[in-house]
């Protein structure tokens, strides 16, 4: 095992049984690239049942214990790369974008190019820098499967004015969604704590003593056995919509982490968009609304689901 690192554990559930580990872990390490997560077992950083497995083909059994120890990250600097970007609005404080899909917002060990912030320093040359060179101007984040729109800071003083805002759960942040089976309610809120899953490190869940944790949903459409959705965040936890859908026991289509690890559509990861994110300028005081609407493959997957049902 390399020093300095986190080790994470969890228990395989049915849903993982009989996948590969470097899968299983690709899955769990979302923001860790497959090929990052294999070279860490042949270097000896995967245990199963406590002994340690140099096989990334290794098959997983339901109720074996799993670990990895996962290097931490080391301040280098995100470096400049020409990356098309969707940008929504731009000024002298702030840029908004549009995210796309399987893009990681910041670096991290494993993918430490080809990110959002990447393609950010080469367009505006630099960014905010309170939260250190890994994560220049980033004030929040979006899963790297979850397409949509972040707010990222240019300066200083912008950063501290949109982390208040955050802090203050004052931000409009609407989501657009599709998941498992049938939602009976239009519309119902989910008000329960996320915290670390005490069976799985890398992965949350509704735990008690979590942070505080409330998403507003309500009901789009439902078709063939599935519904699509829309959800308001009230306060923003890490994979705060997911998990609660997942509590709900309608987890997201597409989400092999907090749903089924087979899924029926190719989705490039769960379902979910956010779609609308309004502020208030951090500089000026003017409050702000941007909308963009879901990805290609998320309408076509909706088509698809539609298309089966006639």
């Amino acid at each position: 095992m390399m020093d300095g690192s986190e080790l994470y554990t969890f228990i395989i559930d049915e849903e993982h049984a009989g996948l590969r580990a470097d899968r299983v872990l690709s899955l769990l390490c979302e923001d860790v690239s497959r090929n990052y997560i294999q070279k860490l077992i042949e270097s000896g950083n995967m245990t199963v049942d406590g002994a340690v497995s140099t096989s990334k083909k290794k098959v997983l059994a339901a109720g074996q214990t799993i670990g990895l120890a996962l290097p931490k990250a080391q301040p280098c600097g995100a470096v400049p790369e020409d990356i098309p970007l969707d940008i929504a609005y731009e000024d002298s404080d702030i840029i908004v974008v549009n995210k796309p899909k399987v893009m990681v917002v910041h670096p991290a060990a494993g993918n430490l190019s080809g990110t959002l912030v990447n393609g950010l320093l080469a367009h505006c040359g630099s960014l905010s820098v309170i939260n250190g060179v890994e994560r220049p101007g980033i004030v929040h984040r979006i899963d790297k499967d979850t397409s949509g729109l972040l707010v990222v800071a240019k300066t200083d003083a912008a950063h501290r004015g949109l982390s208040q805002q955050f802090a203050e759960h004052s931000i409009t942040r609407l989501y657009r969604g599709v998941c498992f089976f049938t939602l009976a309610e239009d519309s119902f809120t989910v008000d329960a704590p996320v915290g670390r899953d005490p069976k799985n490190r890398l992965r949350n869940a509704v735990v008690p003593g979590g942070k505080r944790a409330v998403t507003h949903i309500k009901t789009v459409n439902r078709f063939n056995g599935f519904t699509e959705f829309e959800a308001r965040l009230e306060t923003g936890r890490t994979h705060q919509i997911r998990v609660h859908m997942a509590y709900k026991n309608r987890p997201l289509l597409g989400d092999e982490l907090y749903g089924p690890a087979k899924q029926p559509y190719k989705t490039e990861g769960q379902m979910l968009h956010a779609q609308i994110l309004g502020f208030t300028h951090p500089i000026s005081g003017q409050y702000m609304e941007f909308c963009a609407d879901p990805p290609a493959i998320y309408k076509e997957t909706i088509e698809k689901i539609k298309a089966k049902a006639r």
